[in-house]
């Protein structure tokens, strides 16, 4: 039977027939794109896991004996543990930074007033609950004395330029593919809509700008912990009652304690069972979140001192061997090289722009 015949006999004519056919092969190609893309999300839930459950199995450790040499079975080499944790530290400098945001600037002919461009973005604000890289917008005024200057978009303010930006990497990892274009899609036809010129960097560029940008974060993202470990075990209102005394402040879930210097959080305790009698405190210091120059990681190991001698305790490592000046020599190093590597990057440990790329 030739193709016409066959056509006949459906009772449809050549056009309709063509017709058919381009619309199955649409649904044939939508039918495995969205394969596709369910597979590769799939692929990348399945490497965050992967990458949760790296971060969890690993143990921070410290050396080994202060009391006198151990054996070598016995020594532990000190490290420091990659973290997910929370903790509540000030508020962030939320400001447009080309070192971990990608940035696409528009320009107009005229200045244009802030109320235009809000209704233009307002459908944008619906759609952060869906996304996991935050995304910010400053404009660049000119007001009545003929003062410029960058700030958040204002519906009374005069703007000749507009920058949007979003968030290439944080604690979660880089920003995705999907997310980025989509960030850019929708900056374009803002530019078009608004009839601006637009200074946007490439989609390919920005993916590898978020892969570095990643892996300095994963290098630096330290959690550091000293335990002290009790003789005896104390109730938690004596614990409570040390630690108020000495200056920390209870957190707010109220099982912890958290020690301020001049507002900024300098370090924390870890959670306590309230329930239970308490045989040991770890203080915990977020590294990049802390200025190198609170000295933090001396302080806490003073504090930890002075807990261990009022509870007639000794500092130990996870694996419950006392802590050496050799192992506190080795920490010191570490975070030394940790420190130079964030300046050096730009992303000085305790600034804003640390603090929202370890947000």
């Amino acid at each position: 039977m030739s193709l016409g015949q066959f056509i006949g006999e459906l009772g449809l004519s050549e056009l309709q027939f063509a017709l058919v056919v381009i619309g199955l092969l649409i649904i044939l190609f939508v039918a495995i794109l969205n394969l596709k893309l369910s597979r590769a999300r799939r692929n990348a839930q399945m490497a965050g896991l992967t990458s949760h459950v790296g971060e969890f199995g690993k143990e921070p450790v410290f050396g080994s004996d202060m009391d006198g040499p151990k054996s070598e079975s016995e020594r532990s080499e000190p490290t420091l543990s990659s973290i997910n944790l929370p903790s509540i530290y000030g508020p962030v400098n939320e400001v447009i930074d080309p070192r971990i945001d990608c940035v696409i600037t528009l320009r107009f002919s005229q200045p244009i007033i802030g109320s235009e461009i809000l209704e233009e973005i307002s459908e944008w604000f619906k759609l952060d609950a869906k996304l996991t890289a935050k995304w910010m917008c400053e404009g660049f005024e000119v007001n009545d004395e003929n003062i410029e200057s960058w700030e958040q978009l204002q519906s009374h303010g005069q703007y000749a330029e507009l920058q949007l930006a979003i968030q290439l990497a944080s604690r979660r990892g880089p920003i995705g593919v999907l997310e980025l274009s989509d960030f850019c899609s929708r900056s374009q036809i803002l530019a078009e809509t608004l009839g601006s010129q637009i200074d946007m960097p490439s989609v390919s560029a920005m993916l590898e700008s978020a892969k570095d940008l990643d892996i300095i974060a994963a290098d630096s993202d330290i959690q550091l912990s000293i335990n002290v470990d009790f003789d005896g075990k104390h109730p938690f209102s004596e614990i409570e009652q040390l630690m108020i005394k000495r200056g920390f402040k209870i957190s707010r879930s109220g099982n912890s304690f958290e020690f301020f210097s001049n507002g900024e959080l300098i370090y924390f305790s870890a959670g306590f069972d309230l329930n239970k009698p308490i045989s040991q405190i770890t203080l915990l210091l977020d590294v990049p979140l802390v200025s190198q120059d609170q000295r933090p990681f001396e302080r806490m190991l003073a504090e930890s001192l002075e807990i261990a001698e009022l509870f007639h305790g000794r500092l130990v490592d996870d694996n419950g061997i006392n802590l050496t000046e050799a192992a506190v020599a080795a920490i010191r190093q570490h975070l030394d090289s940790l420190y130079s590597n964030l300046e050096v990057g730009g992303i000085a440990a305790g600034s804003s722009t640390a603090r929202r790329l370890f947000s």
